[in-house]
């Protein structure tokens, strides 16, 4: 649990510092960004974000079904969320509309994965702990 709380806190003070030393944030063609005129390249950037996207979607979905964290490894959801938090970032500096808007779900997914996890992980911990506690004392060894 300190492991996570480490990394939870290494994850958010890269990505303070990685926003904080950018002098240039700012889109340059804000009004574009609200009134979109799409290019081929945009559609392809949209359809291929979509794809990448989403690839995480499966872990998201089956976790409440088995009502179990197994199979979900939270260190790579993290460094995803750390780099999809620099595309957002570098989506802002080019002005991409798809590289912004897929990356910012992607994390939003990342964020919920990893809730659900630490979630299902305590629920276990603590099945684990009422079972140790309900055995007799001659088999707690």
């Amino acid at each position: 649990m300190r492991d996570l709380n480490r990394m939870t806190f290494a994850v958010a003070f890269l990505s303070v510092i990685t926003l904080c030393g950018c002098q240039d944030l700012v889109p340059h063609d804000a009004p574009a960004l609200l009134l979109p005129r799409f290019q081929r390249s945009e559609i392809v950037g949209l359809v291929a974000g979509f794809g990448t996207t989403f690839a995480a979607l499966p872990d998201l979905v089956v976790m409440p079904r088995r009502r179990s964290s197994v199979g979900m490894n939270p260190r790579m959801a993290a460094i995803m969320g750390v780099f999809q938090i620099l595309w957002v970032y570098y989506g802002l500096l080019i002005s991409s509309r798809p590289v912004v808007a897929w990356n910012a779900v992607a994390v939003l997914i990342n964020l919920l994965s990893v809730a659900m996890y630490r979630h299902f992980v305590r629920q276990e911990r603590a099945k684990e702990q009422k079972a140790l506690k309900s055995r007799p004392a001659t088999q707690r060894n």
